[in-house]
């Protein structure tokens, strides 16, 4: 966005240091606040009735936590948490919405990313549905690694479930044949990408997708 338009925003911005599983909005939940990641990874989450949980969206450096707000609600529709930690920008719900509404160009921003992170979950939707537990742990991992901007992610075997909505067994099984093929190496919580061009090729098309529609809309490749 223009420089002079991105000065005013940045006194309503404070940097925050957001920690793994920390929880930043819940259902039908009033949402105080919207967070920029800058190298911390957000999930946004769908929540069953035995509380029950399955991503449906992440985000990372390229968008915001918090896009109900920008259609006029102030509750969330999902429980959104950390998923890996690190840091965040942070600006107040209300001026948030005060700032969209003086602003076009950030406006303009927040719409696009918004259209992406719709891509986002429509194809995540269709990736949980028709392909393999492995294909879905490759995506993950990548979309993670492009997210923190390194190839050592730190994540456990309980997240990873978690995210992808299956058993910790199914996650072991699946991160044992991508280790096992010298894609991927876990060791103490931290999962490193050891061959990224054969972990995309492991990974399902869904990757891809959602990776070039963020490009086409924002004009900045992740990762």
């Amino acid at each position: 966005m223009p420089p002079s338009e991105f000065g005013e925003l940045r006194p309503h911005l404070a940097t925050v240091q957001l920690t793994a599983k920390q929880r930043l909005a819940e259902p039908n939940q009033r949402i105080p606040a919207v967070y920029f990641p800058i190298d911390a990874v957000i999930s946004v989450t769908a929540v069953g009735a035995s509380d029950a949980t399955v991503e449906v969206g992440s985000v990372g450096c390229e968008g915001m936590a918090g896009v109900p707000l920008l259609f006029g609600s102030d509750r969330s529709t999902s429980r959104v948490l950390v998923q890996i930690g690190g840091t965040a920008e942070r600006m107040d719900a209300d001026v948030l919405r005060r700032e969209a509404a003086r602003h076009s160009e950030f406006r303009r921003l927040l719409h696009l990313y918004t259209l992406g992170f719709l891509t986002q979950i429509s194809q995540s939707t269709a990736c949980n549905r028709l392909h393999s537990a492995e294909q879905r742990l490759a995506r993950w991992l990548l979309i993670c690694g492009d997210r923190v901007g390194r190839h050592d992610v730190p994540i456990t075997h309980e997240t990873m479930a978690l995210m992808l909505g299956v058993r910790r067994a199914t996650v072991t099984e699946a991160a044992g044949a991508l280790q096992r093929a010298g894609l991927i190496r876990y060791r103490r919580g931290i999962l490193s990408i050891v061959d990224r061009k054969r972990l995309e090729a492991a990974a399902c098309e869904c990757y891809q997708i959602v990776r070039e529609e963020f490009d086409r809309l924002l004009g900045v490749r992740v990762g």
